[in-house]
């Protein structure tokens, strides 16, 4: 003990190196030195001294991080020990303010943060980043109720917020984890917090990105930053984005949309680690602060809206549940394994529906569990068909009550969850089976029937009835039964004749009247053979009253005869024409179209495209393309029809029109158009002397077909040009599709798409970017033949922009960014499959060719610098015609030019041709010479070292951009974060020993440099 309190500065920096040291022993020893001491100073000095040999190495070695460790517990170790809040409170009461802002500033701490302020300037970026650790360990070290002086604090802060704009990202990563404890999260005008918003927003190194993310405060301002960083570039940092949320953000915190959509982007993130980090961080932490309560959870989101990423989300809660707590949930069922109608809501059938689904998707091994939780085909079909038929139906007056219409869509979405049950149902059984589809063919019969339901029911039906005939069957009865219902027939009455039986009745009536009068004056005279004639006739009266009676009374009765009376009304016509869709949707492409749906075609989906209303006519377009695609004949005969509905009617029907369009030539092709107008143009021949008309024709049929094929090429770019976003995204998807699948080969058209792709008024259609990113590079990587289409749209390309005016919105297009991106896709290196045709002329040899001769026609232009640069970026190949060709026109070029970086990049590329022609001249004078083993490999290592060793101002062998970009990205993840370890290459794992020598070459010691400071 005696000999460690006897420990000098030089000693202990020689120890702290050693991992195996006790770092707090030695911190208490030399404590205790510098105790003894009186003049304190020079310890300072020496300390320092030693201190500065450790903060000159930037590379994160073992022995220089333990001297920085031991250096941060050193100095921290002069702070007064944490106090509790009582001790806080006596020492407040008993002292003043000044005694204890005395007691907390320690000299040592203080020389010490001031050495480490001075130094934060230097020009070593070795330096500036020691000092910025050292600070961050220092304050780190503290206790959390620490203080330290108000002017000590605004320097760091003040140097810290300097150094978090370094040019280094080690740098800044560091001053970014220094700051940690600087931050005032309800201070609006906090400087740290404002640095770490503008970091977290612009900073390009990924790793400075994830340490702000790892010290920001959350606060209602920063809370939208680290939500924007889940949508991060970098994998890493939306995988601790969501880590954050999970750990610092309460769920109340977030608003319901800012809830779904984090749930929807981490469960459908490209990245695997990402997704778990969803699974297995953010939603058990927002279960746990909910008691675990599933169903609340759903409350927590809109569940009738984001339906599907709910269900996504409970079956993300369920794959990490056992089977215990997958039935935690089961009171909500009854006996009937039913959930009772008055209790339904939009979450307990959601998660009823989730689970059964989750369970089903397991196999044999769910089937018990499935049991559990859901009746029998019979009973469930019961129990929908009881609740479907209590969904009321609104009138004029109730559809203006927001109320009741919030509750009819309410029972709807309950509705639709309870008919995507069926599909977890066990219909293996007949008699189940059979009453399931009854139910489905009396609710889609009735007109009651919701109809958003009438899709989801249809595709139930369907999916019970495999063979696609009686699918048919089924669903024509059914439409036969919504749009010509049977009625009793009822005959209007006749005024006229009601009329004359009033009269006749009217008539008998008087003529009763005097006969029975007539009959007692008789009577009373005793005139007995007059009264027997009066009393026939007053029997005859009664007869004939009675017969207009009955007359009467069958006139005003209903027929039982029934009829059937065809219903035109637009919810009718969209109902049919929805199952329509449904079922032309769930056919098998093979199957042709019979006469059922012949006559479907003819009745309802012709008239109903002359609809005038707007959703019939659009569903009727579907009905149509779809139908198309199981008919050649068929798609003949109505494509005129198609292209005049896409370029006529409302925006939506034309986007329907447009895609049956694009389906039609993806399944037929363009020879579709052409036998169309081939067929029109062709007349059977009426007598030989027309021979040679006929011959003319037949010459004109290409000419036609070419004709109409470039007229439906040409719709498809005007609509390129539409001002609605939505036709001008399906056109480039459509045309994407066409191009990829080689049904169109057009570089004009290619050219059009990159255009589109780079212009700005594209910059907020989402969908429309992607589509496109991911065609080009699809596209390009699939064939050599792709790569010549690129190759022939680049100078279209450029001199579109370079030709764009002012107002357009091209001109601000980066043009160099276009040229790069063309380059990259016709690179060789970047195919699939690479050509097996060794002696096929390299792409980058056609576009060299083609940029030379662009320069030659004007060498003043200013593009010419750009042409250069792209020279300098191609795969050029080694063919020797090919390289003597471009030799040729960059001495041509070398001559004309006058721009001098366009004429060192030229000679540049110069240099590089004939040093490679020199190479394999001497490859082949050595293939020429004896064997010679010697020789041979004096050859080649000659060949070796000037291959790796470039003469001055010679470009080195060209590389993918890929391997140049992985190069660099090595660098930089070396350079800005130590911690980072790139993925290392598959090898043979060494042994023990041979790791142990290894890690022994690659330490740094640093006793020799502190020897040497010793000596002087």
């Amino acid at each position: 003990m005696t000999k460690d309190n006897d420990i000098d500065i030089r000693e202990a920096f020689q120890r702290a190196q050693k991992g195996h040291n006790n770092k707090a022993k030695l911190v208490a020893s030399l404590k205790s030195r510098y105790n003894k001491l009186d003049d304190k100073t020079l310890f300072h000095e020496e300390f320092v001294f030693y201190l500065k040999y450790a903060m000159i190495v930037y590379k994160r070695e073992p022995a220089v991080e333990n001297v920085i460790e031991f250096v941060a517990k050193f100095a921290t170790s002069f702070q007064s020990p944490p106090k509790t809040e009582e001790e806080g409170q006596e020492q407040q009461e008993e002292e003043g303010d000044e005694e204890e802002e005395e007691a907390d500033d320690h000299p040592f701490l203080s020389f010490i943060f001031n050495f480490l302020l001075e130094s934060h300037i230097a020009n070593s970026h070795a330096v500036r980043f020691r000092v910025c650790q050292l600070i961050n360990k220092l304050l780190g070290g503290m206790a959390e109720n620490a203080q330290i002086d108000d002017d000590l604090f605004d320097h760091i802060h003040q140097a810290m917020l300097v150094r978090v704009t370094d040019k280094f990202p080690n740098v800044r990563i560091q001053a970014a984890l220094a700051m940690t404890r600087l931050q005032q999260p309800m201070d609006p005008d906090c400087p740290t917090i404002k640095a770490y918003m503008l970091i977290l927003d612009n900073d390009t190194n990924a790793e400075v990105r994830r340490a702000v993310l790892s010290c920001i405060a959350m606060s209602p301002r920063t809370l939208p930053k680290v939500l924007k960083r889940t949508r991060d570039i970098k994998e890493n940092v939306r995988k601790l984005a969501y880590q954050v949320l999970a750990d610092k953000v309460h769920i109340k915190a977030l608003t319901i949309a800012q809830r779904v959509g984090l749930l929807q982007q981490g469960l459908h993130d490209t990245s695997e680690a990402v997704r778990e980090v969803v699974c297995s961080r953010l939603l058990p932490a927002w279960l746990l602060l909910l008691n675990g309560n599933v169903i609340e959870l759903l409350h927590r989101l809109d569940v009738e809206n984001c339906a599907e990423t709910a269900i996504e989300t409970l079956k993300a809660v369920f794959r990490n549940a056992p089977n215990e707590e997958l039935l935690q949930n089961k009171e909500l069922l009854d006996d009937r394994k039913l959930i009772p109608l008055d209790s339904l809501t939009c979450e307990n059938v959601l998660h009823w529906r989730a689970l059964c689904e989750f369970i089903r998707g397991k196999g044999d091994d769910g089937d018990e569990l499935l049991e559990q939780v859901l009746p029998d085909a019979a009973t469930y079909a019961n129990y929908l068909c009881g609740y479907l038929k209590a969904v009321p139906v609104l009138s004029e007056e109730q559809r203006a009550d927001f109320n009741q219409v919030e509750l009819v869509m309410t029972k709807e979405f309950i509705s639709q969850q309870l008919i995507h049950l069926i599909g977890c149902l066990d219909t293996n059984e007949e008699g189940g089976r059979k009453r399931v589809l009854a139910v489905l063919q009396e609710m889609l019969a009735l007109p009651q029937t919701p109809s958003s339901l009438v899709s989801l029911l249809t595709e139930k039906l369907l999916a019970l009835v495999p063979d696609d005939q009686r699918r048919i069957q089924t669903v024509a009865e059914i439409i036969s039964d919504v749009r010509e219902p049977i009625m009793e027939a009822s005959q209007p009455v006749d005024e006229n004749e009601n009329r004359r039986w009033q009269v006749q009745l009217a008539e008998v009536k008087v003529r009763f009247l005097e006969a029975k009068q007539s009959l007692e004056d008789c009577i009373a005279a005793q005139e007995f053979s007059r009264a027997a004639e009066l009393k026939e006739s007053i029997t005859s009266l009664e007869e004939r009253r009675n017969q207009i009676l009955q007359e009467m009374a069958a006139s005003s009765q209903p027929s039982d005869k029934e009829v059937r009376t065809e219903k035109n009304d637009p919810e009718t016509l969209l109902r049919c024409l929805t199952m329509c869709a449904e079922l032309l949707k769930q056919m098998n492409i093979k199957t042709r179209i019979g006469p059922t749906l012949s006559a479907l075609t003819s009745s309802l989906i012709f008239p109903s495209i002359a609809n005038a209303h707007p959703a019939v006519r659009n569903m009727a377009v579907l009905c149509l393309g779809t139908c198309t695609l199981h008919s050649r004949e068929l798609a003949k005969t109505h494509m005129v029809l198609l292209l005049q509905i896409a370029q006529l009617d409302e925006v939506k029907i034309r986007i329907s029109a447009l895609r049956a369009i694009i389906d039609l030539l993806l399944l037929f092709g363009f020879q579709l158009i052409s036998d169309k107008a081939s067929a029109q143009m062709s007349k059977p021949s009426q007598s030989p002397d027309k021979q040679e008309d006929d011959a003319s024709a037949a010459e004109d049929k290409g000419d036609v077909a070419e004709d109409t094929t470039q007229s439906v090429l040409v719709m498809l770019s005007e609509f390129l040009d539409s001002e609605v976003s939505d036709l001008r995204t399906e056109t480039a998807e459509g045309l994407a599709k066409l191009m990829y699948t080689g049904r169109i080969s057009s570089a004009k058209m290619l050219s059009r798409l990159v255009l589109l792709w780079y212009n700005p008024v594209t910059e907020d259609d989402t969908r429309l970017r992607h589509c496109l990113g991911v065609f080009f590079q699809l596209y390009a990587r699939e064939s050599r033949a792709h790569q010549e289409v690129v190759e022939e749209s680049f100078l279209p390309t450029v001199k579109t922009l370079l030709n764009a005016p002012a107002t357009s919105p091209l001109a601000e297009v980066d043009v160099n960014n276009v040229l790069e991106l063309l380059v990259e896709l016709t690179r060789p290196s970047a195919l699939i499959k690479p050509s097996t045709n060794t002696e096929a002329v390299c792409v980058h040899d056609y576009l060299a060719v083609r940029i030379c001769g662009e320069m030659l026609k004007d060498p003043t232009a200013p593009e010419v610098r750009l042409y250069a640069k792209t020279l300098s970026n191609l795969e050029l190949s080694r063919e020797e015609r090919v390289r003597e060709d471009l030799q040729t026109l960059l001495q041509q070029l070398v001559q004309v030019v006058k721009d001098r970086i366009c004429l060192r990049a030229l000679e540049k590329m110069l240099n590089q041709l004939v040093n490679l022609k020199d190479q394999a001249e001497l490859l082949i004078a050595s293939a020429l010479q004896p064997l010679d083993v010697n020789a041979d490999d004096a050859a080649t290592e000659d060949l070796s070292k000037s291959a790796r060793r470039p003469k001055r101002g010679q470009r080195k062998g060209a590389t993918p951009k890929g391997a140049r970009k992985a190069s660099r990205r090595t660098e930089s993840s070396e350079e800005s974060d130590g911690e980072n370890v790139p993925a290392s290459v598959p090898m043979v794992r060494p042994s023990r020993r041979a790791k142990t020598a290894a890690l022994e070459k690659t330490k740094l010691d640093l006793n020799p440099l502190l020897n040497q400071a010793n000596m002087s």
